[in-house]
């Protein structure tokens, strides 16, 4: 009588148990992920989809994730403290070093000697993002300081006046959040890839 008692008790919740698990992952697991899917491909496809930026029918980047430009024409973004290389999405981290660590003040030395060097004759102030990494090593932004402070190199480079260049950074300018938070920003990819098209453009237009 005891053990058909405790078999009796023991179906009585192991039924319901076994439903309502049936039950939640066919809510949590199945049909919540496809109602919020079906909304953000509807409402908001290009955010959903990684903010992708296409170019000739071909994706370059993302505007979420900073790229590794280098050379003299290109405007540079922050540096970033990912391995095994920059802007690594899938080892996203800073480089975790307090301000009165000396390996610190050596990376920023050593990368103001890397943009004194770029652009010898360059007096402007550096700004403090162009010889900092960001939190999460993928900052896709520079600040609007960074982009002016790299004008003079990116035209001379490109062998454009400094005008146009300057046209062109007020032109990709995002501003602040409602006007009040936040910095003016711009973002890197973007803005370089605008360089190019308006380099192109201009040689045409010139028939070289």
């Amino acid at each position: 009588m005891k053990n058909f008692s405790l078999s009796f008790f023991s179906r009585k919740l192991l039924y319901p148990s076994v439903i309502l698990l049936i039950l939640m992952t066919l809510l949590t697991g199945l049909a919540y992920p496809l109602l919020i899917t079906g909304i953000a491909q509807t409402v908001f496809p290009d955010k959903a989809n990684g903010s992708l930026i296409g170019q000739d029918g071909k994706f370059v980047g993302s505007r979420l994730i900073g790229q590794n430009f280098s050379k003299p024409g290109y405007f540079w973004g922050r540096p970033s403290a990912t391995s095994p290389r920059p802007y690594n999405a899938e080892a996203s981290s800073g480089s975790n070093l307090g301000p009165t660590n000396p390996q610190l003040i050596d990376n920023v030395k050593e990368r103001i000697a890397q943009l004194k060097k770029a652009d010898p004759d360059n007096n402007l102030p550096v700004p403090v993002d162009l010889v900092t990494s960001s939190g999460s090593g993928l900052d896709p932004h520079i600040s609007k300081a960074s982009a002016l402070y790299q004008i003079k190199r990116v035209a001379r480079a490109r062998h454009m006046t400094e005008e146009e260049v300057s046209d062109l950074v007020t032109k990709y300018t995002i501003p602040m959040r409602f006007h009040f938070f936040g910095e003016e920003k711009v973002n890197v990819l973007e803005l370089n890839l605008a360089l190019d098209k308006m380099e192109a453009n201009n040689t045409y237009n010139k028939g070289v």
